[in-house]
């Protein structure tokens, strides 16, 4: 029984780390675009989820609708991130965009507040039915979405931008920004398309999530946290390293709720400095690296 125990908590895990897997991905694109990071990535979950919930639950729309929407809606909030306030800072200096963020995160926490209010929200599935059994172990076909749409998340982003002119433009500005322009790529819409793509991916973590977390307009502060410690664990600003430490954060995570519930953060994070202090580069990081 207890091993049953036990494989219901990795399968929880494992669902939670691939949430954290998908807010990884989103702080990489970013940084690989501008070298910043971007606080911001966490609250684009929570409005996802949100705009999902008005859709479904308010409206009465298909799920299908709801998820365009929640992802169609946080992209553009990413788009405006970007467009209507980073990109008209004055300064550029790296820390001051990262404190921008923050106070974006600041506001769209507001945004969301004055909206849908304080109370926590919880979306309908995605599947309606009872839950998967396997003998005496017991499944919500929640965390396998979960965990099969962040699979297939990372595969359609190494599709992109391996194969397609815009994901190569955002590698070649990744790159280097100043050879990219001479060659001819809009530099500034390539760094917009990068926080729309990130913003896409915090609402397709929000649809995926609200049904089996309850989300209030703090929500985003904790998970966006948990989104940046799998990406430093796993290489800051590599998608196969975001993978593999969103993962591995989740499967932490499981254990130690297993092991002693109330100490489960205080589990994955320590292994998490542990690595830091062994590798800091993550996982997948190299010393001098050129990701994507």
């Amino acid at each position: 029984m207890d091993f049953l125990i036990l494989a219901q908590f990795l399968l929880a895990g494992l669902s939670a780390g691939a949430v954290y897997a998908l807010i990884a991905l989103g702080f990489g694109v970013v940084h690989n675009a501008t070298g910043i990071v971007n606080f911001a990535q966490g609250d684009f979950l929570v409005i996802g989820a949100f705009v999902a919930y008005t859709l479904l639950v308010s409206w009465g729309m298909p799920y299908w609708v709801g998820f365009l929407g929640a992802v169609l809606v946080s992209s553009l909030v990413g788009l405006f991130l970007e467009r209507g306030i980073l990109s008209r800072a004055r300064s550029k200096e790296v820390l001051l965009l990262v404190f921008i963020t923050v106070g974006a995160s600041i506001f769209l926490r507001g945004l969301i507040k004055e909206i849908w209010g304080k109370r926590p929200l919880i979306l309908p599935p995605v599947e309606q039915g009872s839950e998967i059994t396997l003998g005496p172990f017991r499944m919500d076909p929640q965390y396998l979405w979960i965990i099969g749409v962040a699979v297939l998340a990372f595969a359609l982003l190494h599709f992109f931008f391996r194969y397609t002119m815009w994901g190569k433009a955002m590698r070649a500005v990744a790159a280097d920004r100043e050879a990219a322009a001479l060659m001819g790529i809009p530099v500034p819409w390539v760094v917009a398309g990068s926080f729309a793509l990130a913003g896409a991916l915090g609402g397709l973590a929000g649809v995926l999530v609200g049904p089996v977390w309850p989300l209030s307009f703090e929500s985003g502060v904790h998970i966006g946290l948990k989104g940046f410690a799998a990406a430093v664990l796993g290489g800051y600003g590599s998608f196969g390293g975001a993978l593999l430490g969103g993962f591995l954060l989740g499967l932490l995570e499981g254990i130690g709720a297993y092991l002693v519930s109330s100490y489960k953060n205080i589990i994955a994070y320590g292994i998490l400095l542990l690595v830091l202090l062994v590798r800091p580069q993550g996982l997948l990081g190299r010393e001098t690296e050129e990701r994507l």
